[in-house]
C-alpha cells in the first residue's frame, strides 16, 4: 500500500484516503459522526480543485451505509471495483491512470471495465518530453519512443522516412506503415508521359496546379494524417499553398493519386460521422467522396463536393498601414456538432529604419478566435458564443479535439492553442524567443498563457509540438 501512496500526490491522494476511510465504515458509526468526517473531507477536496468530490462522498457514504460490517482490506486489490471506478473518473492525467492501472491486476481490470471520460490531452514535445495538463511537470515514458516524430494522429505518433511513414502509438506500442510520398500510383497510368506534352502557363499566367506541379518539390510534406477507420487513412500532403488529399489502407506500399485533379490551398480536415471533410482556405466545406479503385479495390478520392459556402475573413489587409492579418482554420468535432475555429494573427509590420526586424517580416502580436458550427440543414457557418461550461478546444495544426473537463473542475469555454506551424509561407515571427501553450477565454476574449514554466525554443523543429490524445 505504501509503494502506490508514493506516486498518489495531491487530489489522488485525498481520493485514495476517502475511498478506504469509507470501505472501511461500519454502519454502527453514527450518521453524525459520518456526516462530520465526510463533510469534511469534501471541504478539503474542494480545495484542490476538483468541483464534484461532495458527490463521490454522498455516492460512497450511500454505499458503504447498505453493506454489512467488514475488516479493513488487507491490500487495495481488496477494494470493489466500482469504488476503484470512481476514483478512476476524477483522474484527469493520462500518467496518474496508467500508474492507478499498474497497482494490481483488479485495479487494472478496472481500468479496462469502467467508461471513464478521456483524458486530458498530453502536450508532446519533438525532444521527447511531454506534458499532462493541468499539470506542469515534464515527464518521460519509459520505453516510449517520443523523440523524433514529425506529426500526431490522435494517440499516434508519425515517423516519415525516405522509405515510408509509420505511425506509432506509445502506449499501446502498436504500429501501422503508410506509403513514402515518392511512392504513388497515378491516374491516368500514362500521366507521366501525357505531362510532359501539355501546355505550360506562360509567364505571368494564371494557373490551378496539380499533383504534378507539386510532387517533385522539395518541400513536399505530409501535413496532416487522419485516421478514419482502421482500414482507411487520408493524409493531407502539399506545399505552400497547394496541397491534395490522398487515401490509402494501413500496411499499402503506393498512394493512389489523381495526376490532374487541382490542388487547393487547405487549412484542416477532419472525419466526421462517418464522412471526411476539408476546409479550404476561403471556408467552404468540402465532403471527400471516396471510392474503391475498379482495378486495385484500393480507396482513393473520387469527387470533392462543396457542402456549405464559405464567407471568407481573408489575411493579409493592413489595418492602420502597419498592421497584417493572418488566419488559421482548424476543423473539431464539439458534443456531436462539427466547429470551424477561425483564428486571426493581428501582426505589426515594421519599418525597416526603426525596427530591428528585416524588412518584409512581420511580427505576430495578438490572436482572435472566432468559432462557427455547420448547419448542414441550411448549407452555412452559424456563429458560436460559448463553447459551454464543460468544454475545452485544444488546436492544433496536426490534431485538434474537443475535451469535456467539468468532471475533473477545470474550467471551461476555453481555446487551448500552439504555434505550432513547420512552414509558414507568408512570414511573420515573434518577439518572443521562447514559445509555449496558450489559452483564449471565449468570455472574456482575453489570451493568456497557460503555464509560464512550460516552453520551448522558438526554432523550426520545436515548432512540431503537438496534442497527443491517449486511448484508455
Amino acid at each position: 500500500m505504501g509503494c502506490f501512496i508514493c506516486w498518489a500526490a495531491g487530489p489522488e491522494l485525498n481520493t485514495l484516503r476517502l475511498v478506504t476511510w469509507l470501505h472501511h465504515c461500519s454502519p454502527r458509526s453514527s450518521s453524525a459522526a459520518l456526516h462530520s468526517r465526510t463533510t469534511a473531507a469534501a471541504a478539503a477536496a474542494r480545495r484542490t480543485g476538483i468541483r464534484h468530490w461532495a458527490a463521490l462522498v454522498r455516492e460512497l457514504m450511500a454505499a458503504t451505509e447498505t453493506k454489512p460490517h467488514r475488516q479493513p482490506p488487507a491490500s487495495w486489490s481488496a477494494i470493489p471495483l466500482d469504488l476503484a471506478g470512481l476514483v478512476l473518473r476524477l483522474l484527469p492525467l493520462y500518467a496518474d491512470r496508467a500508474r492507478f492501472a499498474a497497482v494490481c491486476p483488479q485495479w487494472r481490470a478496472a481500468v479496462q471495465q469502467q467508461l471513464a471520460p478521456p483524458p486530458v490531452p498530453l502536450l508532446a514535445l519533438p525532444d521527447g518530453t511531454f506534458y499532462s495538463l493541468p499539470d506542469s511537470k515534464p515527464r518521460r515514458f519509459p520505453g516510449c519512443g517520443f523523440v523524433g516524430y514529425k506529426s500526431v494522429c490522435g494517440s499516434w505518433l508519425v515517423f516519415p522516412r525516405d522509405d515510408g511513414c509509420f505511425l506509432v502509438d506509445p502506449f499501446s506500442r502498436v504500429t501501422v506503415s503508410l506509403p513514402a510520398l515518392s511512392h504513388v500510383r497515378l491516374s491516368p497510368p500514362n500521366a507521366v508521359e501525357t505531362w510532359s506534352s501539355r501546355k505550360k502557363p506562360g509567364v505571368g499566367e494564371l494557373y490551378t496546379p496539380t499533383w504534378m506541379h507539386i510532387k517533385d518539390d522539395d518541400k513536399l510534406r505530409v501535413r496532416k494524417i487522419v485516421m478514419c477507420s482502421p482500414n482507411l487513412v487520408a493524409a493531407l500532403v502539399g506545399t505552400g499553398y497547394s496541397s491534395q488529399i490522398l487515401m490509402c489502407q494501413p500496411g499499402s506500399l503506393l498512394w493512389p493519386v489523381r495526376a490532374y485533379d487541382p490542388c487547393k490551398n487547405f487549412g484542416d480536415m477532419t472525419f466526421y460521422q462517418g464522412k471526411l471533410y476539408a476546409l479550404p482556405h476561403d471556408e467552404d466545406l468540402l465532403v471527400v467522396n471516396i471510392a474503391q479503385d475498379q482495378i486495385t479495390g484500393d480507396p482513393q478520392v473520387s469527387r470533392i463536393g462543396q457542402v456549405i459556402e464559405g464567407d471568407p475573413w481573408y489575411a493579409g489587409f493592413y489595418e492602420d498601414y502597419d498592421i497584417m492579418r493572418m488566419k488559421k482554420l482548424y476543423l473539431v468535432e464539439s458534443r456531436g456538432a462539427l466547429l470551424m475555429v477561425r483564428r486571426k494573427i493581428l501582426c505589426r509590420v515594421p519599418e525597416p529604419e526603426v525596427d530591428e526586424q528585416p524588412e518584409g517580416v512581420a511580427v505576430a502580436i495578438r490572436n482572435k478566435f472566432e468559432v462557427f458550427e455547420a448547419d448542414f440543414e441550411h448549407s452555412r457557418w452559424v456563429t458560436v458564443k460559448t463553447l459551454g461550461d464543460d468544454q475545452v478546444l485544444f488546436l492544433g495544426r496536426r490534431c485538434s479535439r474537443a475535451v469535456s473537463v467539468c468532471q475533473y473542475g477545470l474550467s471551461g469555454d476555453r481555446i487551448f492553442f500552439l504555434d505550432d506551424d513547420e512552414e509558414n509561407p507568408v512570414e511573420y515571427s515573434y518577439d518572443e524567443e521562447n514559445a509555449s501553450c496558450s489559452t483564449y477565454d471565449m468570455r472574456s476574449g482575453m489570451v493568456s498563457s497557460w503555464k509560464s514554466v512550460i516552453s520551448w525554443k522558438r526554432h523550426d523543429e520545436m515548432r512540431l509540438a503537438a496534442w497527443l490524445f491517449p486511448q484508455d
